[in-house]
């Protein structure tokens, strides 16, 4: 898989992952305020009528921006089942089992049925069975428990979460420090 390029504003705050050919043309209307990590990519353009020499640039792995208009950060990371999945390390944490993608299910700690919501605080990854098991009942109303807490991930770990298939290591050293206390993480591989 081909490695993406992080892309951060001018504070350093971690926005999302860029695609080569966007970071090309970042670096062509001089919007890359300062570069980190090793190179990514060679990107080679036209021949000089006066040199002769083919331009080239290359690409690092970790790029801040200026400019207003590439984006706010966001407060709440959107939700989806590929990153609570890999928030909770694709691990049922009712029974504990790791399990692929297609074998593990979004519950709601609190039932949608009872007034709960689908956010990042009140969902865990379970397996089908345990789901099914504990269906629309509380926790308290069962004999279950719960591995490890829900958490909603910050910028720096929902991106982490995000790309973890193929994160490159000084991606990952430059995000770590910024992951909350709340989580041990396991995105220890990287690219």
């Amino acid at each position: 898989m081909e490695a993406r390029i992080l892309r951060l504003n001018a504070a350093g705050h971690p926005l999302e992952w860029l695609h080569w050919q966007t970071a090309v043309c970042l670096f062509s209307r001089d919007l890359v305020l300062w570069s980190l990590g090793g190179q990514v990519r060679e990107v080679y353009g036209g021949y000089s009528r006066m040199t002769g020499k083919q331009s080239m640039t290359g690409l690092p792995a970790i790029i801040a921006c200026g400019g207003s208009r590439l984006g706010p950060l966001r407060k709440i990371q959107p939700l989806t089942n590929r990153t609570l999945f890999a928030r909770d390390s694709y691990q049922c944490l009712y029974c504990g089992k790791y399990l692929s993608f297609g074998l593990l299910s979004r519950d709601h700690v609190h039932p949608l049925s009872r007034g709960g919501r689908d956010c990042w605080a009140n969902v865990v990854t379970a397996c089908r069975r345990c789901n099914q098991y504990k269906g629309d009942r509380l926790l308290s109303e069962l004999d279950m428990e719960l591995l490890a807490l829900p958490f909603s991930p910050n910028a720096a770990e929902y991106l982490a979460l995000l790309n973890s298939d193929r994160i490159r290591e000084d991606q990952m050293e430059y995000l770590r420090p910024q992951f909350s206390r709340q989580r041990a993480w396991s995105l220890a591989r990287a690219g």
